[in-house]
């Protein structure tokens, strides 16, 4: 007899422990929760900001045409832009469709109003017939996808 109430004294006070471990865990809960939607508001006003506020990368033309050229011959062009938004323009990177399309962005922030370039060196050797190479450009701009062209003609 004195075992089973030496047990039921023992379940009783680990079942109290329980539900008050419970409470404990749903008041931290509910703290943690607080806090992450108070956080992703913040990150949703700052996103708000940066939609009507952040930088826009405007180039003055997404297209080069580099005419016919001969077989091993290099092009060089400078895409020109300007940032007409309202925060500093970061171009993160610049990639090309293949090796022989070498893009070579600005490393420091275009600030609001300011203009710069992005350098892409095309390489025709091994190359023949009508060419289209892309360029696509990230950066932290509203508009942060975009495609540059490269076309011609490459002669035997």
């Amino acid at each position: 007899m004195k075992k089973i109430l030496l047990l039921a004294a023992v379940a009783l006070t680990l079942a109290s422990c329980q539900s008050k471990t419970d409470k404990n865990v749903n008041t931290v809960s509910a703290e943690t929760d607080s806090a992450a939607i108070a956080s992703k508001a913040d990150s949703a006003k700052a996103e708000a900001v940066r939609r009507v506020d952040g930088p826009v990368l405007t180039f003055e033309t997404s297209n080069y045409y580099f005419g016919k050229i001969e077989k091993g011959e290099k092009v060089s062009y400078s895409f020109k832009f300007r940032n007409t938004g309202k925060m500093p323009l970061i171009i993160k990177e610049a990639i090309a469709t293949c090796g022989c399309t070498v893009p070579e962005v600005p490393k420091e922030p275009i600030k609001p109003g300011q203009a710069g370039e992005l350098n892409v060196v095309f390489n025709s050797a091994g190359k023949t017939g009508r060419q289209d190479k892309i360029v696509s450009v990230r950066s932290n701009a509203l508009n942060s996808a975009i495609e540059l062209h490269l076309t011609g003609e490459i002669k035997e």
